[in-house]
């Protein structure tokens, strides 16, 4: 009987080839056969880690979130209360929508996945109830997510309709839900 290969990272590559999966395919083409070939192990290690499409849709989405979160965690300007905290949530969009544009797109496709696959739902509100939960040491709670929903739909009108984001635009908006 051959030793079993210590592989530590198997887990993360799986993960990493279902969002390149998803990203080249959609969803529809997600399945563990088609995620084991683009990571290169047996199918039988997809399964192993991830029973169901679902849990490795919700490590795909938690992954793909994990970006916008350091943007979050690394903008100061959001918890000091000098700052114009309009100009700063602005800023931010700017900066996640100018990087990489896939790795937006998709992370938003697998956000609104959780329309139809309720697996989804607790993680696709994790990155709005983190945001929330920053802005609201600045604001009231309801204002906190007024700003993190129009936050939301200016990424997706900049997303679908390809309209070139306006972050002065953004920023005179987003200061008249804060006030």
């Amino acid at each position: 009987m051959a030793a079993r290969r210590y592989d530590p990272d198997r887990r993360r590559r799986i993960i990493d080839a279902a969002i390149r999966v998803v990203g080249e395919k959609g969803i529809a083409g997600l399945s563990h056969r088609s995620v084991a070939a683009e990571a290169d192990v047996p199918l039988g290690s997809t399964t192993y880690h991830f029973k169901t499409l679902d849990e490795l849709l919700v490590a795909a989405l938690r992954q793909a979130n994990e970006g916008f979160s350091r943007l979050v965690a690394a903008r100061d300007g959001l918890s000091d209360p000098a700052s114009d905290l309009a100009a700063e949530l602005a800023a931010l969009m700017g900066e996640w929508l100018s990087g990489d544009r896939a790795g937006v797109e998709l992370e938003y496709e697998l956000y609104l996945a959780a329309l139809r696959r309720p697996a989804l739902r607790a993680v696709a509100a994790e990155w709005a109830d983190d945001l929330a939960g920053r802005l609201a040491r600045r604001v009231d709670a309801g204002t906190a997510r007024a700003v993190v929903a129009l936050v939301d739909g200016i990424c997706l009108e900049a997303l679908l309709f390809g309209v070139p984001y306006d972050e002065g635009w953004a920023r005179e908006v987003l200061g008249r839900v804060i006030g």
